[in-house]
């Protein structure tokens, strides 16, 4: 965690009794093992984030940092709230009429849990790719284009033309650029007005991630992006996220433990109850997890 931000000692309990299910070993949570120092600056600050569907406790009490240009992985067995907290980073559980969040998120240091905050504007800064391959019935260079045209970052059309303020040739543009950073572009730039639900679920997925670099965002969202997809498919993806965070901060959701394993730079592991358990640098986590539940979990034990 980086030193300007670091909470106090008080922010958070060092001795928590930890809420267990079948499997898991009896264990009391310490919070050391989140506190992860790293060099450069945090893209995100979250401290002392809880989220509440009614009367479900789906996080409780979660802070971390997460580091600008690099790739987060969120872990944890279904239900533990590792979806719940992308969705917080871009206010997506908002669209959640049962839904209540407490506490705070800040992005480069602006707090996007205030009031008045532009959600539209929020949503290109934090883009997001969903699970299954969602491209829309249209074409692929429209699915690109789609979110630049809407914020009207392009203007294009026959009144455009016709005041000489089309933007035709910056949209070509983006739309190479977009599906050049997606890894796509060498497969579809002969078929650009062709429906891109014709494509492959490898390469729906793709055209989703170009779709959100449109956008120019800075910070990627990822719900397990390749769980639907084949092993040719998923290998694509990871060395895509690779290159994308030399540009980009990304965190993605996974359930692939070998695959946090490959792609991510730090890992954070949710359990029982929405807590946080730990969070640290890959390697280290992996080979010398502090926490006994998450050597099981990461071991295979229970999950």
């Amino acid at each position: 965690m980086s030193e300007t931000t670091k909470p106090s000692e008080t922010d958070r309990s060092t001795d928590q009794p930890a809420r267990t299910t079948n499997g898991e070993t009896d264990e009391r949570i310490r919070a050391e093992w989140c506190d992860y120092e790293f060099d450069g600056r945090a893209k995100l600050a979250v401290e002392d984030l809880d989220v509440y569907y009614g009367d479900d406790h789906a996080l409780d009490g979660v802070s971390m940092e997460i580091p600008e240009n690099s790739v987060t992985a969120l872990v944890g067995p279904s239900g533990c709230g590792k979806s719940t907290f992308l969705r917080c980073l871009n206010r997506m559980n908002d669209r959640i009429k049962a839904a209540s969040v407490e506490g705070s998120v800040r992005l480069d240091g602006e707090e996007i849990y205030r009031d008045r905050v532009d959600l539209v504007e929020l949503r290109k800064r934090v883009g997001m790719v969903f699970q299954s391959p969602n491209p829309f019935p249209k074409s692929i260079r429209e699915n690109v284009a789609y979110g630049p045209r809407k914020h009207g970052d392009i203007d294009t059309g026959l009144l455009s033309n016709l005041l000489g303020r089309s933007d035709e040739s910056e949209e070509e543009a983006l739309v190479e650029r977009s599906l050049r950073q997606a890894a796509l572009w060498e497969e579809v730039n002969d078929r650009l007005d062709d429906n891109a639900l014709g494509l492959s679920g490898g390469q729906q997925q793709r055209l989703c991630i170009a779709r959100a670099l449109a956008t120019d965002p800075e910070v990627i969202l990822m719900d397990e992006p390749a769980s639907a997809l084949d092993p040719i498919a998923t290998a694509k993806i990871e060395d895509l996220i690779h290159d994308l965070s030399t540009e980009y901060t990304v965190v993605i959701v996974t359930h692939n433990m070998q695959q946090a394993a490959r792609i991510s730079d730090q890992t954070a592991v949710f359990l029982t109850g929405g807590k946080l358990v730990e969070y640290g640098d890959t390697d280290r986590l992996f080979e010398e997890p502090q926490s006994q539940r998450v050597e099981d979990y990461i071991t295979g034990k229970f999950g």
